[in-house]
């Protein structure tokens, strides 16, 4: 399938000309000289443009085509019909009419996610920016790389405001993980969860603990919440609880009865609880395989079918051992399952070229979570995660968000691309844990961090 052409080649330069300049004028006018976030705000977005042309490359010549390349045909198929007037083109970009009405059945009929909102969505958002690239793939990527840098920077912004004595480390941990790089910068859902996800966190902290209710915030809040229920509603599913005992233990310090305090927090614990399973219901269908009558299921046959055919697809299926399709049963899996998410595959594990960069990945993230278990200790690692809420909410929904992926996988090349939400929280933890208690001087990861 050739969706890379030489009018890709020929108008690259040109793309990435018009967003350097965008971007150059944004850091100059926002983060003059001696600015102390300066310094990375260039080389994240290079890191997502390279990303962005580097998947699309891997998918064209080595894939041969993929998810990527049919977005980018579907959403062709959407701007065909501008051909017929701009108000079938709208319709048919909300999926307003009914796949049986007979003025829209020639393009709904080769739109094979017209019905699936998540698919749909991306092929939308790669129509419109179809229109502004003259068709071609790769100044499209570009476009979902910059949209996803400024989720990637919102995020980064919110931290460093926290913690601005750790630039550099939450610099590294949000911007620079490489499966964040390459699976979140081209044309996937990913790439658009990534972009919201990084928001609604900073609209989440704007609005939730700075308590600042401008109407910047709302909007904000209010379109990234949407665009990743539409997208991804798991992620919701896992961020909302986080952002719930965030709240609740930023504000609670501040009732100074001990055993007041003890109880409120184990009520809007429960509540919580009771409310995720609630959502989590309510959203079932929507929910997919992560819904919790399915996802136990889910896993049991993907496990089965996977098995069957680890010989052929190259060793990138993974194994949590047998277990009951329950919730109760899912749930014995926990602990591997979320560590299949951070740091698996294993070095021996990599079959192919992309696991293996990946189980180098995986490999630094398992040495930094021993190295901080080890260098911090246990107890100081608990006594800090009690005392710092920001430390709790990347813990919850990095868990909470691992475990989900990391059960209903079963197979490494879908994992490193379905984790990636979860893993600058995982590091941001590990980061902020080590450098509230390290000495002066001390890194993490060498020069890195």
């Amino acid at each position: 399938m050739q969706f890379i052409t030489l009018t890709d080649y020929l108008l690259l330069p040109f793309y990435v000309v018009i967003i350097y300049m965008i971007a150059y004028r944004f850091r100059n006018n926002k983060y003059p000289e001696g600015h102390p976030w300066r310094p990375y705000f260039m080389p994240a977005l290079t890191a997502k443009i390279v990303g962005a042309i580097f998947i699309g490359l891997i998918y064209q010549y080595y894939y041969g085509g993929g998810d990527t390349a049919n977005y980018y045909l579907q959403g062709g198929i959407i701007n065909s019909s501008m051909a017929e007037g701009p108000s079938k083109w709208f319709n048919l970009l909300f999926s307003i009419p009914e796949w049986y009405e007979p003025g829209y059945w020639n393009y709904i009929s080769q739109l094979y996610w017209y019905n699936s909102v998540a698919e749909y969505t991306v092929c939308g958002i790669t129509a419109v920016c179809r229109l502004l690239t003259f068709g071609t793939y790769l100044p499209i990527a570009l476009i979902f790389a910059s949209l996803a840098f400024t989720g990637f920077w919102a995020l980064f912004r919110t931290f460093v405001s926290i913690y601005p004595k750790y630039i550099r480390a939450i610099a590294v941990a949000v911007l620079f993980i490489p499966s964040c790089i390459m699976w979140g910068s081209g044309l996937f859902k990913d790439t658009l969860c990534m972009f919201g996800l990084g928001w609604m966190t900073f609209a989440a902290f704007r609005l939730l603990i700075n308590r600042d209710f401008s109407f910047k915030n709302i909007l904000i809040a209010i379109a990234s919440f949407y665009l990743v229920a539409h997208i991804k509603i798991y992620i919701q599913i896992a961020f909302l609880p986080a952002v719930v005992l965030w709240i609740l233990f930023s504000y609670s310090h501040k009732i100074l009865n001990g055993f007041v305090r003890f109880f409120v927090r184990i009520a809007v614990i429960g509540i919580c609880a009771g409310g995720f399973m609630l959502m989590a219901d309510k959203f079932s269908e929507d929910l997919g395989k992560y819904s919790l009558d399915k996802i136990g299921k889910t896993a049991e046959i993907t496990a089965t079918y996977l098995q069957g055919i680890s010989v052929e697809s190259g060793g990138s299926v993974y194994d949590l051992g047998t277990f009951d399709p329950s919730l109760q049963g899912m749930l014995t899996k926990f602990f591997p399952a979320v560590n299949a998410t951070f740091f698996r595959p294993y070095v021996w594990e990599a079959g192919k070229a992309l696991q293996f960069l990946s189980a180098i990945e995986a490999l630094l993230f398992l040495f930094i979570t021993l190295k901080v278990l080890l260098v911090v200790g246990p107890l100081r690692v608990w006594r800090t995660i009690v005392s710092d809420p920001n430390i709790q909410f990347c813990l919850i929904f990095s868990t909470i968000f691992a475990f989900a992926v990391g059960v209903s996988s079963y197979n490494f090349g879908t994992l490193s691309r379905y984790k990636i939400p979860c893993l600058p929280f995982y590091i941001l933890a590990m980061v902020l844990i080590f450098y509230k208690n390290a000495e002066p001087g001390k890194r993490l990861l060498g020069r890195l961090i």
